[in-house]
């Protein structure tokens, strides 16, 4: 079961350079960045509106989200965040360099929310090895923007 979910994150990640590079695409042909990630969040929450009918979602539970602490609403304004700075920077970086840097980041937080156990997440804690692996992200990143 693992391994199905190693795969789908696998694709996933495939999908986000294509998502930059049509976001890309968009922001270029109406010279606006910032309105190509609103569109992208417009059509993907259209999207999973869509999906939450299809699995006929309980509308009545969205009322248990009060009990959210309210940090966890921050998650929107990152995605915004994260998507528009995407689409500013792959026309500039390339999509390579971009998602290399963006990895980079990803695993600098990524080990510090584990070590720390986050949220409940299970704690992980840093050690020589996953140093190792960011130290190796940003050798990749070096070998990306030298060649």
């Amino acid at each position: 079961m693992k391994l199905l979910f190693i795969i789908t994150a696998v694709v996933a990640g495939m999908m986000l350079p294509l998502q930059a590079v049509l976001n890309s695409a968009l922001g270029a042909s109406i010279k606006q960045p910032l309105f190509a990630a609103f569109a992208s969040f417009l059509i993907g929450t259209i999207t999973l509106f869509i999906a939450l009918l299809i699995i006929k979602f309980d509308f009545y539970s969205i009322v248990q989200t009060k009990s959210a602490p309210p940090i966890v609403w921050l998650g929107g304004v990152i995605g915004a965040f994260y998507v528009w700075i995407v689409i500013v920077a792959t026309p500039i970086l390339g999509a390579s360099l971009t998602f290399a840097t963006l990895i980079l980041g990803q695993m600098l937080i990524s080990i510090m929310l584990d070590h720390y156990g986050v949220f409940g997440l299970p704690v992980v804690e840093i050690s020589l090895s996953r140093i190792a692996g960011v130290l190796l992200i940003l050798f990749g990143i070096f070998l990306i923007k030298k060649f």
